[in-house]
């Protein structure tokens, strides 16, 4: 099973959780090895000899000629994908039976992590423990399923679209808040400071391809 990471200094993983966030946008990535060889814009596929996918041109000197690469999304519909927390985060918020089941959860972390390696001494040594990029995904308590996946223009995000990333709106004050602390009129430009913050400044100007994942929180019975 994969995992994805959600920003947690902006709240998104615990709206997430709420199911306050049910779309993620992504920027479409090209491999550096080939960034400067390509020739033109990149161009979207879905035809039926091709799934959902960006297809760039490249000029192959070899050959002497143009050869069409595919990147492809790092999701696909129907999908289960668990949600990034750290260790530590997890045992934090288990609340039922918390001294049985918080020294179950680290048996398991070490017997996971650590399973013919020297244990660490302390909690904070363990990977993992405190930076959720190190984590194990069938040790996350929580997961996805991806319900779509499109490509856009990150600006052409719609106000709905905006609200589905977790931004909310209060329309009796005619502000929309993001999740930076930070009042806008639209949704659209909560969204777009939220972005910046989170992928760096200047990220929604540059208006990039976006992989955009809809997706709905699994409830296991």
């Amino acid at each position: 099973m994969k995992k994805i990471m959600f920003n947690d200094k902006y709240g998104l993983t615990q709206a997430v959780l709420e199911g306050r966030k049910t779309q993620t946008r992504r920027i479409i990535t090209i491999p550096k090895n080939i960034q400067r060889q390509i020739v033109g814009e990149p161009k979207i596929t879905g035809a039926k000899d091709y799934r959902l996918g960006v297809e760039v041109l490249i000029y192959d000197e070899e050959d002497d000629d143009f050869v069409p690469m595919y990147v492809e999304p790092v999701y696909l519909v129907n999908e289960v994908v668990a949600i990034a927390q750290s260790y530590g985060v997890i045992s934090d918020n288990i609340s039922h039976n918390p001294s049985v089941q918080k020294a179950q959860f680290y048996c398991n972390v070490m017997k996971t992590c650590y399973p013919k390696e020297e244990i660490p001494r302390d909690k904070e040594d363990i990977a993992g423990w405190s930076n959720k990029m190190f984590v194990k995904s069938k040790l996350m308590p929580h997961q996805i399923r991806i319900t779509k996946v499109r490509i856009q223009r990150l600006q052409d995000i719609s106000d709905v679209d905006c609200m589905a990333e977790g931004i909310n709106y209060y329309e009796q004050e005619g502000f929309s808040w993001c999740s930076t602390g930070e009042l806008f009129d639209t949704p659209c430009e909560a969204y777009a400071a939220l972005i910046d913050k989170i992928s760096g400044k200047g990220t929604w100007e540059s208006n990039p391809y976006v992989w955009v994942y809809e997706f709905e929180l699994v409830k296991w019975v």
